[in-house]
Formats: structure tokens, C-alpha cells, sequence
């Protein structure tokens, strides 16, 4: 023992006390990026683990089962339970401290009065694959090669794969009860539990699978599981008729249907369906107050016995619990999706590329905002102050230059901009400045030369350079004034000249 119990019970208490605030502190912060996010959640992850470890050992104590504790109190007065002098124990307790002491010699003291911040920077360790990337994405090959080589399965692309596996239902009823569909159901609960708990620490799983498990058996059931409607008793192809037993509340009012609905009624159920109607009626009355799965086996049919309902009703719950966990990583789904399509459309040269610039970006996470940000593909700058991703810039072709005269020889990169630039200011200043008005029919016109000439064409298909006399003879009265001839006779005419 390296102290007494009520030493363990104070230093317990401060334990979870200090854990609790640098859990609220560690909340507190921001954390703006996935791998910041992971990290905080781990640490409170941990510390909540700690803390749970913690109050198991306070309960033991408060417990007191073996008496050790009353006994330590009892010799804070001076007195033993045991009858044995107080000084002697003192000595025998001390002796047992530096024996510890002895042989631990490197044992490392926590002091309370560390500085939290340090804690707070702590960066867990959690194991993800490459393909995984932290945690955004899914690495499901392994269940995908399992999924194309068995008979419940089919040779598909991996992309649709990530479409299909959600949805077990559409999987043929004859290959559900084999072995290697049970083995392939297993190990996809197995990595999907694997990848909540390492991405989302804080969740409690436990809770959620037992409250699928629940939901489970009532809809069970009722009949309301999805390809499991017959409850594993018929066949995909059973056009039985059920009947809610629970209407009906002795043999006499079963008998009333008649033998053929009973009859429906029994094969739907996987139940033997011959002898009388009284015969019938009693053997489905049976199933009102007694689960299928402990049903005697002789009624029922020798295509199926309880074994099979129970192995069905296995394998209906463990595609119930892959269709939540599908649910509570539907967002790292989707990005595994967009992740892989992409990477479909990409070249060698294109993925290492991305490969180097997810690189630069996962180091320039962790430096300084005041750090040069390293841009060896010289990329333009996204919003967020950052080299924009590759094949953002090669679908936008921003590797592609266009000049124009009329905005003083400025460059415009990438098709989209230099359509947009037709009506910005810079090109309408340089519209105005040679007399041309800036309309659609100068659009894609970059030239001077060129928006000369066509203004030209204009205004001579419009008859502006036509000679009219009216507007541009001019004559001049005795006073020297000038007017066109069309003024000039009006004034003259009303007797002003």
C-alpha cells in the first residue's frame, strides 16, 4: 500500500474534480479544423474514462465491504478494531510506504499544479488506415472483395458498392441464412462499430444498439422489418395471408373463418397446414401466447424448424443494427463517395498532385497564420486565404490566359472570368474612353482595331454618316450668328431675321 484509504478517497475526489474543469475548459475552445475536432474529442474522450475509472474505485470504498475504511477512522481516534496498539500499526503502516517506496524508486508523483494547458495540447493516438484520412473517409476494400467473391453478392465498381451496402434487404432471401453472409454481416457491424467509436468518441454505442434492439422486437413482431415482413417463416415469393391473432380470443371464433384462410394463414407462418379445420384452428391459436422460436417443432412444416427462425431473426437483427450505424455515418458516406469519384477522373499525375497538396495543407494546419504558405503549383488563392484545390482549378480552366487591348492589356485567367469581364468597369472605361458604346454586339471583340471597324460598319448600317442638309448646312444672319438650314428658315419665315 503506498497510502490509507482516506488518502485515496481525497486524492480520487480532486482527480475527477480537476478532470471535470479541464473538460469544460477543453470544450470551451474552438476547434476549427477535422483533425482538431478529432483530437478534442479524444482527450475529452479519455478524461471521461478517467473519470468513470475513478468513481468505480470511490463506490468500492464508500462501500466499505472488507471494513477498511471504518477501521482507518477508527484509528483517526486513537483506537483499533482489532484491539492492536495505535503506534505499532503507525510503524507497521510506515514500514509498508518506504518498502513501496523501495521498490518503485521511479515511480512518477502527479502534481495537481501542472499546467492544464499542456493536457489540452495533448494529441491522442488513434489508428486509422490511410484510405480512412482521419476518419473523412470510409476504407471499406476489404469488405467489398468479400462482397463481389460469395453468391449473395455481385461484381460491381467499388463506387457502387458504397451505394449498395446500406441496403441488405435487396440481397436474395436464400443466401441470408449461409455462413458467409453471416460472417460478412459480422465483420461489417465489426468496422462500422470500429469507425464510429474511433470518429465520434463521445457517442455512447452501447445505448444506440440497445435501443435498435428494442425497437427490433417490436417491429418483429408486427411484421414491419424491411425483406423480413414474414418474420423468416416464408418465402420471398408467399402470398399467405396473416392473421392478427390477437383479435381472436378462443379456438370457435378461428374455426368461423374457414379452412382456407386458416390454411393461408398457417403457411405464412411456416406452420404445418394440414389436418381439420378444428385441427387448424388449433394450431395457430397456439402462436397467440407462444413465440414462434418455442413452438414445438412437429407443427411445423420439415422445410423449416425453430433454428431457422432464430438463425432469420439473428440475421434480420444484425442488418437492423448495420442500417443504424449506415444512418449515424451517413455524412462520411457521402464524402467516401465524392472522394472516390474523384479520384476516378483524376490522372497519375493529377492524384499525386492532390496527394502533395493535402500535404502542404495538413502541415500548414499546424504553423503559424503569419507562415508563408507554400504553393509550388502556383494555384490561386481560395476564400479562405489558401491554394484552391487542383482539380477545382483544372475544371475552371484558370491555366488558360486571355488578354484585352480595350482593358489596357490586362490578363484574365480561366473562360469564366473573361466572359464576366465584358461587364466590368474596366472594360466599360475602355468602351468609353474610344466612343463606343458597350453593347452585345462588341461582346468577344478584344482588339481596338477590330471594335473600330465593326462601330464603323454600325453606324454606316444605321445611316449616321449620311449628308443632311436640314441638321448640317449651316448659314449665318448680320449679326454673325450661325444656324442649320432648318432654323434658319423657321426664323426667317416668323420675321425674327
Amino acid at each position: 500500500m503506498s497510502g490509507t484509504l482516506l488518502e485515496q478517497t481525497r486524492a480520487d475526489h480532486e482527480h475527477v474534480e480537476r478532470l471535470e474543469r479541464l473538460i469544460v475548459k477543453d470544450l470551451q475552445r474552438e476547434a476549427k479544423t477535422h483533425k482538431e475536432r478529432l483530437y478534442q474529442n479524444h482527450r475529452v474522450r479519455n478524461m471521461v474514462d478517467s473519470i468513470m475509472s475513478a468513481t468505480s474505485r470511490l463506490i468500492d470504498m464508500y462501500e466499505d465491504k472488507d471494513h477498511a475504511r471504518q477501521d482507518e477512522i477508527a484509528l483517526l481516534g486513537g483506537q483499533s478494531a482489532s484491539g492492536q496498539n495505535v503506534f505499532s500499526v503507525f510503524y507497521d503502516r510506515l514500514k509498508e510506504i518506504r518498502e513501496y517506496h523501495r521498490r518503485h524508486p521511479n515511480a512518477r508523483v502527479i502534481d495537481a499544479g501542472d499546467d492544464p494547458e499542456e493536457l489540452l495540447k495533448e494529441e491522442p493516438w488513434v489508428d486509422f488506415s490511410g484510405e480512412e484520412a482521419n476518419g473523412r473517409y470510409l476504407d471499406l476494400h476489404e469488405l467489398y472483395n468479400q462482397y463481389c467473391s460469395n453468391k449473395f453478392g455481385q461484381a460491381i465498381e467499388y463506387s457502387a458498392y458504397l451505394e449498395e451496402f446500406p441496403q441488405t434487404h435487396k440481397i436474395d432471401r436464400k443466401h441470408k441464412l449461409t455462413k458467409q453472409y453471416r460472417n460478412y454481416l459480422s465483420d461489417l457491424t465489426g468496422y462500422l462499430l470500429s469507425f464510429f467509436e474511433r470518429t465520434q468518441p463521445l457517442q455512447d454505442v452501447d445505448k444506440v444498439l440497445a435501443k435498435v434492439e428494442a425497437d427490433f422486437e417490436d417491429r418483429w413482431k408486427a411484421g414491419n422489418i424491411q425483406g423480413w415482413e414474414d418474420r423468416g417463416v416464408g418465402s420471398e415469393k408467399s402470398d399467405g395471408i396473416s392473421i392478427d391473432i390477437d383479435d381472436y380470443e378462443s379456438i370457435d371464433e378461428l374455426v368461423e373463418l374457414g379452412p382456407e384462410r386458416l390454411k393461408q394463414a398457417l403457411a405464412a407462418l411456416g406452420l404445418k397446414t394440414g389436418g381439420t379445420v378444428q385441427q387448424r384452428a388449433e394450431r395457430l391459436f397456439i402462436t397467440k401466447y407462444t413465440p414462434l422460436e418455442k413452438i414445438d417443432r412437429k407443427h411445423f412444416s420439415k422445410a423449416l424448424t425453430p433454428e431457422d427462425l432464430q438463425a432469420a431473426k439473428e440475421v434480420a437483427l444484425a442488418e437492423a443494427k448495420i442500417q443504424r450505424l449506415c444512418e449515424l455515418v451517413q455524412d462520411a458516406i457521402e464524402e467516401t463517395k465524392g472522394h472516390v469519384e474523384k479520384k476516378q477522373s483524376y490522372t497519375y499525375e493529377e492524384m499525386e498532385a492532390e496527394r502533395e497538396e493535402e500535404e502542404v495543407q495538413a502541415e500548414s494546419d499546424s504553423d503559424e497564420e503569419e507562415q508563408q504558405i507554400y504553393n509550388p503549383l502556383k494555384l490561386p488563392m481560395g476564400w479562405d486565404g489558401k491554394p484552391i484545390p487542383y482539380w477545382l482549378y483544372k475544371l475552371h480552366g484558370l491555366g488558360q490566359e486571355f488578354k484585352c487591348e480595350i482593358c489596357g492589356n490586362y490578363s484574365y485567367w480561366g473562360r469564366r472570368a473573361f466572359e464576366r469581364h465584358f461587364k466590368e468597369w474596366r472594360h466599360q472605361h475602355g468602351m468609353r474612353c474610344l466612343g463606343i458604346p458597350n453593347t452585345k454586339n462588341f461582346h468577344e471583340i478584344t482588339i481596338i482595331k477590330d471594335a473600330k471597324e465593326l462601330w464603323e460598319k454600325i453606324q454606316e448600317r444605321q445611316g449616321v454618316n449620311k449628308w443632311r442638309p436640314d441638321l448640317e448646312e449651316e448659314y449665318e444672319d448680320q449679326e454673325g450668328n450661325v444656324y442649320n438650314k432648318k432654323t434658319y428658315t423657321d426664323l426667317q419665315r416668323q420675321g425674327l431675321i
